[in-house]
Formats: C-alpha cells, structure tokens, sequence
C-alpha cells in the first residue's frame, strides 16, 4: 500500500509538475502575471512567495493549476498583463503548452532510460528475472535466477516453453522442478488467472539481455519511441469512440494501483510508466471538449476568426457543457476502476 501511494503520488505530480509548468513558463514569456502557481488541489501544504507569483504544495496530488491574472475579463486587475488582454496568439501558445511538455517529457524519459539503463531484449532462457511480491510465484517460494528445469515433467529448454506449459494449465496447480544455486527443487505453483492478459499467470518475468547505445542513437530512439506510442494511443482512443465503449477507460483509482504494480518492478518501468501516461494527458488534454487545454484552444480558434471574443454567457455554456462530460468521464472510470479493483473485473 505504501509503494503504491508513493508511487502514485510520484507520477501524478511528475505530470502534473511538467503540464503546470509548461502554461506557467509560456505565460511569464508572453509577459502575463502569475499570481500562484500550484501542484495539488485543497489545502496549503507548502507556500512561499517569490516576486508576484506564490508557489504552492496542496494537500491532494491529483492535479495543479496556474492563477493567471485575467482569465476571467471581469475581474482583469492586471491591465495590459492580464490573459485576456493579450493577443489571441500569446494566449493560444499559454494553452497549447501544457500538453506540449506532457509531449516533451517522455523524450526526456526515453532518452535516460535508454542512454543510461540501456535497452533491454529479452531472453530466451527459462530463468526467472523479477519475481512479483504477492503473486503466486513468489508465494511458492520462486526466486529470482532460478532455472526452470521442467513443467509438469516435461523438459523446458526455452522461456517460451515455460510460459506456455503455465498458460496451458489453466490455473491448476503446475508443478515445476528448477535449479538453483547448483541444487534442483521441486515446486508447486498455482496460477492465477489475469484479466487484462487473459490467461493464467504465475507473477515473474525472464531475463534480459542488455545493450548501451550512444547518445545520437539515444535521442534517435527516444522520439522514436514516443511516436510509436502515439500512434498506438490515438489508434486506441479512435476504437474506443468508434465502439462507443469505455470499458478500457482508468481513473484516478485504477493509474494509482498500476503505478503500484509497475513501481514492484523497478524504478525504470516507473519512469516507462510515467512517459507512457504524461503521452496519454497530453493526447486528451487536446480533445476540443471545453473545460480542457483542446476546448480553449477551440475557443480562441473562433474568437481568431470572428474578431472578437465569445461572449461570457456563451462561455459560461460551454464550459458547463465541458464540465458535466468530464464528470461523466470520470463516473464511468472510477466504476471501471472498483470493478477492477474490488471484482477483479
């Protein structure tokens, strides 16, 4: 439980940290005032003055958020410095930002895993890498670097032939015969069945084999590698919208027990973890729904064409709109999340 908080609030904060930061920076460069610039929500936890801006720690590490002055043109007291008083194309980069660094984070995270962790491939030995705290491997008594030797009897040479001889069980009792140390052991192992994997599972990965590249191929690989997950998310998101199901959708609840799950891991599957979700903000940050970075980005797109703004009753509309969507959102996801979580649905 303490890894999985830990976890959770590392990576929502990571994220949240990188997004705020990206408005805050854009709009003290655009020459707007800051008047806080906060990471959590509720209670102050952490505040310190600096010049005009506060920055501030919050009691809930579920998001954050920029007070810049003249958001709302009623209350603009900061005259030619306020949001709104500024050209539509200054307050068009302040809220393209954030989902800018939720793009550029991952770079950053690629490039260190891979230049400084190296890239890992896969073994094809039968020998067990990390065995997960709490699945039934580890409840068994299996360690890491043990050899697996036979499945039920039957000779395992490869990784391969270990996974399948568990899969094929179906959740019966496996018994396994491995080597370790030089001695063999007899183990009994009953896997359990995993959801989003669909077949049984023992709880352990194999070995890798690892490589350094230099830092040209480093960089070269990390936006590669943010590309291609890009591509996968919005191929995802257009299945989800064109099925109209949200079965795969994940709040707060469900990114917190993953967290946890990846931190058992390692460090290095976190950071991968992290990257692959600031990819998934920054995507959804720009759906053209009101109440998020997309929907104001949208706003100014008309107000650029008609010459003028929306007006504030037509903004207070649609952002009601965008509201009530976001909390159906977030309804839908957190059922997902205790089904998950307390029905292993």
């Amino acid at each position: 439980m303490v890894l999985t908080i830990a976890a959770a609030i590392f990576v929502f904060g990571l994220l949240v940290l990188v997004h705020e930061l990206g408005h805050f920076i854009t709009a003290k460069m655009t020459g707007m005032r800051v008047d806080e610039f906060a990471i959590g929500f509720g209670p102050k936890l952490v505040s310190v003055q600096r010049g005009e801006t506060r920055y501030s720690i919050r009691a809930i590490p579920l998001g954050g958020f920029n007070d810049i002055a003249g958001m709302d043109p009623e209350q603009n007291d900061a005259g030619s410095r306020g949001y709104c008083a500024k050209p539509v194309g200054s307050r068009m980069i302040v809220i393209l930002a954030g989902s800018f660094m939720n793009f550029v984070l991952p770079v950053i995270l690629f490039f260190g895993i891979f230049f400084f962790a190296g890239i890992n491939t896969p073994s094809t030995e039968p020998v067990l890498g990390t065995v997960l705290a709490g699945k039934p491997a580890a409840e068994a008594g299996l360690e890491s670097g043990d050899r697996v030797l036979t499945v039920n009897g039957q000779p395992v040479a490869t990784w391969s032939d270990f996974v399948n001889g568990v899969k094929d069980e179906g959740g019966e009792p496996v018994a396994l015969t491995v080597e370790r140390q030089g001695e063999q052991l007899a183990v009994t192992v009953t896997p359990s069945y995993d959801n989003s994997a669909k077949r049984a599972m023992v709880g352990v990965m194999g070995t890798v084999n690892t490589r350094y590249p230099g830092f040209v191929e480093s960089v070269s690989l990390a936006f590669h590698q943010t590309g291609a997950i890009i591509y996968a998310m919005i191929a995802a998101l257009c299945k989800i919208l064109m099925e109209l199901s949200g079965a795969e959708l994940a709040g707060p609840i469900g990114v917190a027990q993953m967290a946890g799950e990846v931190a058992q891991m390692g460090f290095v599957p976190l950071l991968n973890f992290a990257a692959f979700l600031s990819l998934n903000l920054g995507i959804i940050n720009l759906f053209p729904i009101p109440a998020l970075d997309g929907g104001h980005f949208l706003t100014l797109c008309v107000e650029a064409v008609r010459g003028k703004p929306l007006s504030p009753k037509a903004l207070q509309y649609t952002q009601s709109v965008g509201i009530i969507l976001l909390i159906l959102l977030m309804v839908l996801a957190t059922k997902n999340d205790l089904v998950r979580v307390f029905m292993g649905g």
